[in-house]
This record gives structure tokens, C-alpha cells and sequence, in this order.
């Protein structure tokens, strides 16, 4: 089958060449190659669009990641600045006030483990007087220990000795309770120098 087309060219070319013939193979191959260089055309303009993309969402991540993390930072600088005072207060304060009400229970959780060892060997208690209320009738009442509480005005209120036979135990509770009033503070003097 022969395809005439109308010709639109000038008329330099004369009077008998009005149409141009060409045949369907070669229309089909003409028709398919422009097909695949658009195609072309086009799945090159796609893959630099969303590289381009990437590009773009990557550099926005990057961002953002780095305005929370800032972000963070100064939350979190801010969170402990306000618990400063707080923390510092309950290991000043609250701390040495809950120790001293729980030693006559950790005297007692000493003591448990001798009182079967040496049920006829005397203990004695060495403490501060302003101790031995809160730590002779929890003492008192718990053992069967022949038992001795001597007052010593130099230990601290959270500190007391325990001595049966020739051996000695102290329960420190001021000491423990420093370190951890220490440990606050050199947490929140890392935590400046850190922000």
C-alpha cells in the first residue's frame, strides 16, 4: 500500500512533485524511533527530576535533623538547669532526713546475720545521741542479742559502729549520702560545661 502526502514546500521544486510517496515500512520505522527517542527523551528528564529530588529531600533532612538536634540540646540543657535546684535540694535536705529514719532499719539488717552467729556474744552500738531514737526501739524489739548502745557526740547522726567480739562494722549513712549529694553536683558541672 503506497501513502501520498500533501507537500508543502515551495514551489521552486516545480509543478509535478505536489506529493511525496512514501511506504508504510518506512513511515512504521520512522513513527517507532521517534516513539523511542521520546521515550528516551523522557525517562532522562524523570531520572534528573528525582534525582534532583533526593537531592532536595536529602539536604531538607539534613536540616531538620540538625534543628532537632540543636533543638534538643537546648531542651534538654533547659530541663536540667530547672532541675538543678531540685535534685541538689532532695540530696542536701530530703536525703539526710531519709537516712536518718532508715538507719535503725539497716542497724537491724546488720545485725540479723550475727544474732545467729554469736547469740551469747554482746553487742555494742556506737552511735551519736541524736541517733538512738530512731535506731534503740527498732533494735530493742527485733533482736534477742545481749546488746549495749554507747553515745559517741563525734560520730555523725547517720553513722554507727557495730561491735561484738573483736570485730567491727560501720554503717555509714552520712558518707553514702555526701557521695551522692557529690555526684549530683558534678553531674550538673559536666552537664554546664557540656551546654
Amino acid at each position: 500500500m503506497v501513502l501520498r502526502l500533501e507537500v508543502f514546500e515551495s514551489e521552486a521544486r516545480g509543478p509535478a512533485s505536489d506529493t511525496v510517496v512514501l511506504d508504510t515500512s518506512a513511515l512504521e520505522e520512522t513513527r517507532l524511533a521517534s516513539y523511542d527517542s521520546g521515550y528516551a527523551a523522557g525517562w532522562e528528564d524523570a531520572t534528573a527530576a528525582q534525582s534532583g529530588d533526593q537531592a532536595r529531600i536529602g539536604a531538607d533532612l539534613a536540616r531538620s535533623l540538625q534543628a532537632l538536634s540543636f533543638t534538643y540540646q537546648e531542651a534538654r540543657s533547659h530541663v536540667l538547669r530547672a532541675l538543678e535546684p531540685l535534685l541538689e535540694a532532695m540530696a542536701g535536705k530530703l536525703l539526710p532526713a531519709i537516712a536518718r529514719e532508715a538507719l535503725g532499719g539497716i542497724v537491724l539488717e546488720q545485725l540479723m546475720p550475727l544474732a545467729a552467729d554469736m547469740a551469747e556474744t554482746p553487742v555494742t552500738l556506737v552511735l551519736n545521741p541524736l541517733a538512738r531514737p530512731a535506731v534503740e526501739p527498732l533494735i530493742a524489739a527485733a533482736t534477742g542479742l545481749p546488746l549495749s548502745i554507747e553515745e559517741e557526740a563525734s560520730l555523725g547522726e547517720g553513722q554507727v559502729y557495730l561491735r561484738f567480739g573483736g570485730a567491727e562494722n560501720l554503717v555509714d549513712l552520712d558518707r553514702a549520702t555526701s557521695e551522692i549529694l557529690a555526684a549530683t553536683r558534678g553531674f550538673f558541672d559536666l552537664s554546664r560545661k557540656e551546654g
